[in-house]
């Protein structure tokens, strides 16, 4: 993993921590608001009823309630009174008024509290709230009506205060969260990304002390040759000199690849002609071992990237399905333009026979070193890394490379922005 992909991790865990926090927030928020909510509407309740009960002097003494003398849980969440003014009204049978009480110091005129009182029974609802007030219809057996007005826009303003207050401490604290999160999470991977950079360095350097040695090893058995004349053996290991060279030289580039990742020569190009380009010199090679293979270009596709790139990965593709494609198989390359997440691309799908893949796991193909063949036989050529430096080439320009089979064909797929 190199510092762009670990980067990359610190980000996803800043985002999944930012969001886990406001979640827990919204929750924990949440539920004191509906606590608080279910007790003050219960209290409420509780009130109108027990002032719906009194007569309409409403003995004052009955008006009593003491806050708790202890604070267990069952005191402090029992019903109360409510503390505030309240107005009581008696109608007949015909709806007409017959008893009125003012109580709790309740300061307005009759004619104001009748009128409200009219807009209620209009609803013609038990009970509920009319602007600040709640209020309590019923019945009584002797025929008559109650209705309690109970002035509750202290409990209304003071459960708005609270909704307020837990918003903003919640923002808040969540603010704080991530100030701390992405100041921790940067000190916590600076030692990961040194020690990416450092493999990254230890790489390049062993992959040019190897240079020395096999340099020596292919001169040595080059005089040898000179001497004594040519020999299976001594090809057999100038062979293998050079297939040690050029896996060497796999490592390097993919090491260059992810040091430059953040350093592109990217500029408008024209996708069309450099897949065309190179896939032509790919028809022959596929010929001379009695493969097809097939072309479907869309012409003009432009793409802002790093043209050698698109190039590489072509002949990566294409080498690949060249060398794993079934006997008299067909090799199909197709590039169209790619619309995804409202930003424009291309995708260029490579694709050949290979019956053996049905059993494949295919996201183990971008594994370095990963062969399917368990025999790791080198007959094919090549050493495994080719879809690793083209799932980093993809990376590298924002898009993405997968690899699927279906009904004896396999297919990579690449996503490029």
């Amino acid at each position: 993993m190199n510092a762009k992909e670990i980067q990359k991790l610190r980000k996803k865990f800043i985002l999944i921590a930012t969001v886990s926090f406001l979640l827990v927030t919204v929750f924990i928020g949440s539920l004191i608001n509906v606590a608080n909510y279910v007790v003050t509407q219960t209290e409420i309740d509780w009130t109108l009823e027990r002032i719906s009960e009194n007569s309409n002097s409403f003995d004052s003494s009955s008006d009593q309630h003491s806050p708790p003398n202890t604070f267990a849980v069952v005191e402090i969440f029992s019903p109360a009174y409510q503390r505030s003014s309240f107005y009581r009204f008696t109608y007949d049978e015909t709806g007409g008024e017959i008893a009125y009480f003012a109580g709790r110091g309740g300061n307005q005129s009759k004619e104001t509290v009748s009128a409200i009182a009219d807009e209620v029974r209009a609803l013609q609802k038990e009970r509920g709230r009319y602007e600040t007030y709640s209020f309590l219809l019923t019945e009584n057996d002797d025929g008559t009506t109650t209705l309690v007005l109970l002035d509750s826009g202290a409990v209304l303003y003071a459960r708005l205060r609270l909704a307020y207050a837990s918003a903003g401490v919640g923002l808040l604290g969540m603010l704080i969260t991530v100030v701390l999160v992405v100041a921790l999470s940067k000190k916590a991977v600076e030692p990961e990304i040194e020690n990416s950079r450092r493999q990254e360095q230890f790489l390049t350097n062993v992959s040019h002390e190897l240079k020395t040695p096999l340099a020596v090893i292919r001169s040595n058995t080059e005089m040898q040759e000179m001497i004594g004349g040519e020999s299976e053996w001594t090809q057999s290991t100038i062979r293998q000199v050079d297939r040690m060279n050029s896996l060497i030289q796999n490592l390097v580039m993919i090491t260059k690849s992810r040091e430059m990742e953040s350093k592109t020569g990217a500029e408008p190009i024209d996708v069309s002609q450099a897949v065309a380009q190179t896939a032509q010199d790919f028809v022959s090679r596929a010929e001379s071992e009695g493969k097809t293979l097939e072309q479907q270009i869309t012409p003009d596709l432009q793409l802002t990237a790093d043209g050698s790139k698109i190039r590489q990965l072509t002949m990566l593709l294409l080498d690949n399905a060249v060398k794993y494609c079934d006997e008299n198989g067909t090799i199909a390359l197709k590039l169209e333009p790619l619309a995804k997440r409202n930003k424009k691309g291309v995708c260029l799908t490579v694709s050949n026979d290979y019956a053996a893949g049905k059993d494949v796991d295919c996201a183990r193909f971008f594994d370095r070193f990963y062969r399917e063949d368990k025999s790791h036989n080198i007959d094919t050529g090549g050493y495994g890394i080719g879809l690793s430096i083209a799932e980093s080439i993809c990376a590298q320009q924002n898009g993405s490379i997968r690899a699927a089979w279906r009904s004896g064909r396999i297919a990579f797929i690449c996503e490029l922005f």
